[in-house]
């Protein structure tokens, strides 16, 4: 008990505002506020709403009270239509994985990759024998390079290269490369034939499995650890002369639970939550994704285009949570651990920095330790910043709208820096109006944060600019723009205190979440 006071104090405990007026009143509009945007958005999606006709093209038949699905979305239907077999292949590979870890016992390193291997040909056909090059390629750059600084420029070179190739030749063709008698190769290209779409997440393994045998070579000291913390196996070299080897290559690059599409949220959380029905529900009864794609938003109110934004961004964040959660079950069933990778739900999010601690958290901590670090960290911030952006918005996709994307992003980041360092709580957190600031400032925030992510992943730069026009060009526009303001104000200070409650009972979500920037760059930086 006097421990736990001790590091309430620490930490600057405020005391609960659960049980206040102030925020009695907030529990009020939210009741309010949040089935009326899903009336608003679901009277969008009805058949008798003018603009229906225009999307119904999209929707496929839906099992959920005979009504539609909208099922438009290609990244996430794609894991959806292939659940079963990816049951299946999940199970087989768990059952001959426990199978040899207790009976057969075989060396694990060996078995991990003959069963990858074996799931690479049933997913990729033919195309498995480009993989194997492109990887193998890679291989070689590092093994001739070693640690000379010539590993990281053309490891960098390389894979930069082969992201735009793979986009540009779509994947490859036998026949356009070989002729037509290799035609029949392009027939054989298993259940995945656009291999190339997913192969985004094998690059950062290649690049990750370069630079840290480079940085091997310039190890200043033994490590001798008997047990290894999740810090300590990001920091803590190999032994160049054994621990890179071919094979421990390539059982690193194919672990197949982690090839498709990488690491996601917790074991526990998995269990504990019902998202895919949610998604579900969302999918058959608010058909934003498809409204969206067919630009089917004339004569809507900046309401209605408000509400086709938000919930867009609620089932991205939703398409990318379970095929993540559905991928680190497996590797944790198979006894490999993976780090949390989406912390917090896309709505409980006010600041830009932190949001990108919590959203795809292991890429963030990639793009840190790859990229933001060697070219300088902190004391470079304001040049690397767009660097790092350009090439996260390159590796999702090469698109117009993605560089636009990471670029907003990097305007957006500036003014929560500078207000941030202008207004510290340091200096200004005991003041009474202290929290009122942040919350007009958090408000600011999420708005153009949402902008961002709308322009990027989906409705394009020109749907957020008609969406702007219905807002900022009629009387009716600027009030619900004010009116909305107001609401995502409520809304800040709900999250606030959520975050207190977690700093006053010490929950690890809010340590992860909320470690000054600095100790995260030394942490990173040591390791380098």
């Amino acid at each position: 008990m006097l421990a736990d006071e001790e590091n309430r104090n620490q930490l600057n405990c405020k005391n609960s505002r659960w049980n206040t007026k102030e925020f009695y009143i907030y529990y009020a509009c939210f009741f309010a506020v949040i089935p009326y945007m899903l009336k608003v958005t679901y009277d969008l999606s009805q058949s008798q709403h003018p603009n229906y006709p225009l999307y119904a093209p999209l929707l496929s038949e839906g099992w959920i009270l005979g009504r539609p699905v909208d099922n438009s979305d290609l990244q996430y239907s794609h894991f959806r239509n292939n659940i079963p077999q990816l049951i299946a292949l999940a199970a087989i590979h768990l059952f001959l994985s426990h199978l040899n870890r207790h009976y057969i016992r075989f060396p694990s390193l060996k078995f991990s990759f003959m069963l990858s291997f074996i799931c690479i040909i049933f997913l990729y056909g033919s195309n498995t024998l480009k993989i194997l090059i492109i990887v193998t390629t890679n291989f070689i750059i590092g093994r001739i390079s070693q640690g000379s600084i010539t590993n990281p420029i053309f490891t960098w070179i390389f894979n930069l290269c082969i992201l735009f190739l793979n986009e540009y030749y779509n994947g490859y063709q036998f026949e356009s490369i070989f002729g037509s008698s290799f035609a029949w190769l392009d027939q054989l290209e298993g259940i995945q034939s656009r291999w190339h779409v997913l192969f985004n997440f094998t690059i950062l393994r290649l690049i990750s499995f370069n630079m840290d045998y480079y940085w091997s070579f310039q190890r200043e000291k033994e490590y001798v650890l008997d047990i290894l913390t999740d810090k300590d196996r990001i920091q803590v070299p190999g032994d160049p002369r054994t621990d890179y080897g071919y094979l421990n290559f390539l059982a690193y690059v194919f672990y197949i639970p982690l090839l498709l599409c990488g690491p996601i949220v917790t074991y526990n959380d998995f269990l504990s939550q019902a998202i895919i029905f949610l998604m579900e529900i969302t999918l058959h009864f608010l058909y934003v994704v498809a409204i969206s794609k067919s630009k089917a938003w004339h004569g809507d109110s900046a309401l209605e285009l408000s509400m086709i934004g938000y919930f867009n961004l609620l089932i991205i964040w939703m398409k990318l949570l379970i095929p993540w959660r559905f991928f680190r079950l497996w590797s944790m069933a198979d006894g490999i651990w993976v780090e949390e990778n989406m912390v917090r739900c896309m709505s409980n999010n006010y600041s830009a920095q932190r949001f990108w601690k919590a959203w795809h958290r292991t890429f963030n901590r990639w793009t840190i330790r790859y990229i933001y670090l060697p070219l300088g960290g902190r004391e470079k911030m304001v040049y690397n910043v767009w660097v790092v952006f350009t090439f996260v918005a390159l590796w999702h996709d090469i698109e117009l709208k993605m560089l636009a994307w990471g670029w907003l992003i990097c305007l957006f980041l500036l003014p929560e820096i500078i207000a941030s360092r202008i207004f510290s709580e340091k200096k200004y957190g005991n003041k009474p109006y202290y929290r009122y600031l942040c919350g007009l400032g958090a408000v600011g925030n999420i708005l153009m944060m949402m902008i961002a992510n709308l322009v990027g992943f989906s409705v394009g730069l020109d749907g957020v600019v008609d969406m702007l026009k219905g807002i900022f060009a009629t009387t009716h526009g600027l009030l619900f723009l004010l009116s909305i303001s107001v609401c995502l104000f409520m809304a800040v200070q709900i999250m606030f205190e959520i975050r207190e409650s977690e700093k006053r009972r010490g929950d690890p979500k809010w340590k992860i979440l909320n470690v000054k920037e600095k100790e995260v760059v030394e942490m990173s930086a040591s390791s380098i």
